[in-house]
């Protein structure tokens, strides 16, 4: 039953997602906006219908119950909503899950983008792990999780490029690193 639940509430945020991006793009394509990578769309869409419902076999066939670390795996699960949430409302009309790039626009750099390039690849990286260990199915995470890397290592050059090409990006990026905050060193600190 808390699987159910739980899984229900990750189909019906992606549902939502998919609405919200849907409303977006049309807005940014009659702004001009220009997409790209087009050709791994459906791949990356495959990823992520395979993702849920390998998760849903693996859990029901196997009759896989909670992790017995469910709090800290659920925390997790929390704290990637919050961040993605985070992500989404600092893009507004320009987050999409297709790569749409709207020439001249200013580059957004507020929210989790002031701190990582790609703060919503980052969460949905670790949202195939978490989903899928919060009840077990570690053949779901392991597979899903390495489709995710070969994906994003075809579409995170293909949207930097794009952005390079269209936007001030490498400008207001220069200094951020794709995945992990850029932690400074304090000049004339001694220990």
């Amino acid at each position: 039953m808390v699987f159910l639940l739980f899984i229900s509430f990750v189909i019906c945020q992606r549902l939502a997602e998919l609405m919200i991006a849907r409303k977006n793009e049309k807005w940014m394509k009659e702004n001009g906006a220009i997409e790209y990578g087009s050709k791994h769309y459906p791949a990356m869409v495959l990823i992520h219908i395979g993702f849920l419902v390998s998760v849903i076999f693996e859990v029901g066939y196997f009759n896989l119950e909670l992790s017995p670390l469910w709090g800290m795996v659920l925390t997790g699960f929390i704290v990637t909503q919050l961040i993605r949430v985070w992500a989404l409302k600092s893009l507004g009309p320009f987050w999409n899950t297709k790569i749409i790039v709207l020439p001249g626009a200013n580059i957004i750099k507020k929210g989790p983008y002031r701190f990582i390039r790609h703060p919503n690849y980052l969460i949905v990286t670790l949202e195939l792990i978490l989903i899928p260990v919060l009840f077990q199915a570690y053949f779901t995470a392991i597979l899903f999780t390495l489709c995710n890397f070969v994906i994003l290592y075809i579409r995170i050059p293909l949207e930097e490029k794009a952005l390079k090409e269209w936007t001030g990006y490498e400008m207001v990026f220069e200094n951020n690193r794709r995945f992990l905050p850029h932690l400074k060193a304090n000049k004339g600190r001694t220990s």
